[in-house]
């Protein structure tokens, strides 16, 4: 990255931060000692570089916990409040929290399996199933927090908000961008079409 004519573009997303870039390779030289592996291997290191990356962000390669914390059921009954029995007074967003957490731990044992298979050969294809499927409930989740906050889950600054809260808004915007890094979800199911089920380009 140091190397004479590259330069870095820094991409200003809608959350306000910029962790992607434009990346431009104006006829870089790079010394022969530097390359990676083999000549004609790139593609293949490059994809497998994928397969952790897409893990990683669909929330199964170990940030689930921070992803989902707080709880969407304590969040929405501090924010809503409860009934006599002390459920959560709305019971259609009741319900619709329960089947969160229900798809969101299918995800976790699924992920987990797909892991456990994978170790003796490293991260396979299905690590887009995982992204396709972690990155929708991640970002369902989002919404989620911020139908519950309400007017207070629509900050972007002003002492009339908690940090938390501008935090949640800001959450909520950057993981928009979940399902296009790492390869958007229409990648991935082009790979899970070719690699997993085996179908061909029709001509």
């Amino acid at each position: 990255m140091k190397s004479p004519r590259v330069t870095v573009k820094p991409i200003q997303m809608i959350s306000g931060i910029s962790p992607f870039c434009e990346t431009l390779f104006d006829n870089v030289k790079v010394p022969k000692e530097n390359r990676v592996g083999a000549a004609g291997e790139g593609w293949t290191i490059g994809k497998r570089l994928l397969q952790h990356e897409r893990t990683n962000i669909s929330g199964a390669g170990g940030r689930a916990s921070g992803m989902m914390a707080p709880s969407l059921a304590e969040f929405a009954k501090t924010s809503l409040g409860v009934d006599a029995d002390g459920r959560l007074a709305d019971p259609e967003l009741r319900l619709r929290i329960t089947r969160f957490v229900m798809e969101w731990r299918t995800f976790l044992l699924t992920a987990a399996r797909v892991m456990q298979e994978a170790k003796a050969g490293g991260v396979s294809e299905a690590s887009s199933i995982l992204k396709t499927a972690g990155t929708k409930l991640v970002q369902e989740r989002a919404e989620l927090m911020i139908e519950i906050a309400g007017l207070q889950g629509l900050g972007w600054e002003g002492d009339g908000f908690s940090a938390s809260e501008l935090a949640g808004v800001r959450s909520w915007l950057g993981g928009k961008a979940s399902t296009i890094c790492g390869g958007s979800t229409q990648s991935q199911y082009n790979v899970v079409a070719k690699r997993i089920l085996g179908m061909l380009d029709h001509q």
